[in-house]
């Protein structure tokens, strides 16, 4: 084996990428130097623009990544699009291995009429717009309506109908864009309606999240008693999950029990109802549902099967929330079936499902859109072991031109402007600053521009 460290290129820096670049370079043996290659000229990924603003709890996941930066053997490079700036084909002919961290970035269709008209938004582009992600700021969502709809009930359903729910002082506080506290804050809102498929012991949300809903300043929650009544399968289903299932319907009876205080919202938690056409004239107007019986699959759970019974809930905006999938790179092996990179436990393979050399992934990509920031913890250590392994023995040839000077060199002639980490920590910086005055965590650089201005000094 040489003796030069083993050279890898992290594509992604959200937590699997940092995750990854953690248990690489603590290894000894190989000794190993990682460049994380990022699209924004900013690290930390979701954590920094998919975590609601109003969970600044989570975001204290950077405070470890930060650790992982101070490594020696890190660089990371901001600014740089793997496929446009650097293909596939360069980066494995200029590091050792590469790994994959770059999530799930598209949201799955209803496939349903009336998706696209306006008005009918992934929830995905209104929480990178309340977020800050530079991509996003030109969009408008017109709040100017009285009802919301927000379909599903996972983590980022939740997430957008509580931030739609909060008032001016819940938000202030935050770091959530001023334009994003602005437009709800002064909406004409007064019902977001949450939309699940499948009934309340299905739901994907957790107890804390579902608790706080029952905590906001501005908004009662309302749940049907009705909508509670459960079916056999799905009382077993609160015997085998008791930690979670069983407490989030407990909660959910607490809300069905307790009278609305006369907030000036309501959020209206439905379930077993499933959108079947987004309905308007040039723009939404209502979502026509169906409801839905749950019936046993057979395999221990329920599924949601469509009745005769539908109905038109009249509303002026729709959010979709029904999951993400990841998008093809150009060069490296895709499942389409199941929208990941095609791989054994983080290698890489090809379409004959042998291992690609030198190609893995971690995260989203690797496994799909489940489980959370820790997850991807685990996760990334199976994909660096198996890389190691596979450094350690013959099924990692050595790059001949690995080395950080041929990176820069090419970045450098295709007129790259690559915002390294202490450009970070100058965007970081004037973020900090402005928001300090605010009591407020920061006021993010939410253009192109700007934070490249702020990156440069």
């Amino acid at each position: 084996m040489t003796d030069r460290p083993l050279r890898v290129a992290i594509v992604g820096s959200g937590p699997a990428g940092f995750y990854a670049a953690a248990a690489l370079l603590a290894s000894e043996d190989p000794r190993v130097e990682v460049d994380v290659i990022e699209r924004l000229p900013t690290p930390w990924g979701l954590v920094r623009l998919g975590v609601a603003p109003d969970h600044p709890e989570l975001k204290a996941a950077s405070r470890i990544y930060e650790k992982t930066a101070s490594m020696q053997g890190f660089r990371f490079l901001g600014n740089v699009e793997a496929g446009r700036d650097i293909t596939h084909e360069e980066l494995t002919r200029l590091y050792d291995a590469v790994v994959y961290t770059v999530g799930a970035q598209t949201d799955r269709r209803l496939g349903i009429p009336g998706e696209d008209l306006p008005g009918s938004w992934a929830a995905t582009e209104f929480v990178a717009w309340y977020n800050g992600h530079p991509d996003y700021q030109h969009l408008r969502f017109d709040l100017g309506v009285e009802r919301a709809v927000v379909i599903g009930n996972g983590n980022v359903a939740i997430d957008v109908a509580r931030m739609l729910a909060r008032t001016r002082d819940e938000l202030t506080p935050t770091d959530a864009t001023d334009q994003a506290i602005e437009a709800i804050a002064t909406s004409a809102l007064r019902e977001i309606v949450m939309l699940g498929r499948r009934g309340p012991a299905q739901a994907a949300f957790t107890p804390p999240e579902l608790k706080e809903l029952g905590e906001l300043g501005g908004a009662d929650v309302i749940v049907d008693p009705a909508d509670l009544e459960l079916d056999p399968a799905s009382e077993a289903a609160l015997e085998a999950d008791r930690a979670r299932a069983r407490r989030n319907v407990d909660i959910l009876h607490e809300f069905a029990a307790s009278k609305p205080a006369g907030k000036p919202r309501r959020l209206v938690l439905r379930f077993c109802v499933s959108p079947v056409a987004i309905l308007g004239d040039g723009k939404v107007e209502a979502i026509e549902v169906v409801h839905n019986e749950l019936v046993p699959d057979g395999r221990g759970s329920v599924r949601a099967v469509a009745t005769e019974e539908r109905e038109v809930i009249p509303c002026g905006i729709v959010f979709r929330s029904v999951g993400y999938k990841g998008v093809e790179l150009p060069g490296v092996p895709f499942d389409a079936e199941r929208a990941t990179i095609r791989n054994d436990c983080g290698r890489a393979l090809d379409e004959q499902g042998a291992s690609v050399p030198g190609v893995y992934c971690a995260g989203w990509i690797k496994r799909g859109p489940s489980g959370v920031i820790g997850t991807n913890k685990k996760d990334a250590a199976e994909t660096v072991e198996l890389l190691l392994e596979d450094a350690r023995g013959s099924a990692l040839p050595r790059a001949a031109e690995a080395s950080a000077e041929a990176v820069d060199a090419l970045l450098a002639g295709r007129g790259v402007e690559v915002v390294m980490y202490p450009g970070w920590e100058l965007i970081d910086k004037v973020e900090s600053e402005r928001g300090a005055p605010h009591g407020r965590p920061r006021i993010k650089l939410a253009s192109w521009d700007e934070l490249l201005r702020a990156a440069r000094g």
